[in-house]
């Protein structure tokens, strides 16, 4: 499988650089998929707009962009509107192909949960996963409308699905609601935005495994065989390449090719 999927990339970066290369922004870029994200794209001779909470402390990130004009590394936690504005200030004007809503978070078992519901936590979760998605798309419209591209896309999660949750004693409550509340967000998006050419769409990337995976398989139990980050961010950056507003409209694109419904 390894050997296969690096054969998949490959052909992806000769696709991808005998056309024009697009400009990529990605949210929680630092770790996790988002990383990989980031990997991928600029392998394939894409620029990427890469950006975490913590520019400093990101090493791998670090790491990876060393020495590469590919990759900028910006600072942005989406929960700030400050930075928000400050990142769009910068790239007043830059094109930007394809806006990657990546950057979530899952909360703590100990306070989302039945018995330990907290007002505050639960607004901590949907201030990440749905606003920070809602404000970072508004923010950077203007430079998406400007592309030839025009994509904006959430990544989102089975846990969202309201007819098929994830089969585990107990549920993230936080994070499955705020993933179906960013499915019902980005295609109210989508339908607004369709007159101006945009395509807004959801990708799923099944379960990965990701820091995120380790805590809800100790905390929930949650039995999944996990994929790699490689073959999740491979087959997710493959559902955006042929990414129209019919198949944004038609569900959730999975990283296997499968379409999910809202």
């Amino acid at each position: 499988m390894p050997q296969l999927l690096g054969t998949l990339i490959m052909i992806g970066m000769l696709i991808s650089t005998s056309g024009r290369a697009a400009t990529v922004l990605v949210t929680g870029a630092d770790r996790g998929l988002g990383l990989e994200f980031v990997r991928q794209y600029a392998a394939r001779g894409d620029a990427v707009i890469a950006t975490c909470r913590s520019p400093a402390k990101a090493t791998e990130l670090q790491a990876l962009a060393h020495g590469s004009s590919l990759i900028a590394i910006e600072k942005l936690d989406v929960n700030s509107d400050e930075d928000i504005r400050m990142l769009a200030a910068r790239y007043h004007g830059k094109p930007i192909d394809i806006l990657i809503n990546n950057a979530g978070i899952t909360g703590n078992k100990a306070d989302n949960t039945l018995g330990s519901f907290s007002r505050q936590a639960f607004n901590d979760v949907m201030n990440t996963n749905v606003y920070g998605a809602l404000a970072l798309s508004q923010a950077l419209l203007s430079n998406v409308l400007a592309s030839d591209t025009k994509k904006i896309i959430a990544v989102t999660s089975g846990a969202g699905q309201v007819r098929a949750l994830p089969k585990m004693p107990q549920i993230p409550l936080y994070y499955s609601i705020s993933k179906a509340a960013l499915n019902l967000a980005m295609r109210a998006l989508g339908t607004e935005l369709a007159p101006q050419g945009a395509i807004v769409g959801l990708v799923g990337p099944g379960s990965v495994d990701t820091d995120m995976y380790a805590t809800a398989q100790t905390d929930y139990k949650f039995e999944m065989k996990p994929i790699t980050k490689a073959e999740s961010i491979h087959g997710m950056i493959a559902a955006i390449d042929v990414l129209d507003q019919a198949k944004a409209a038609e569900g959730v694109r999975n990283y296997n090719g499968s379409v999910s419904a809202w």
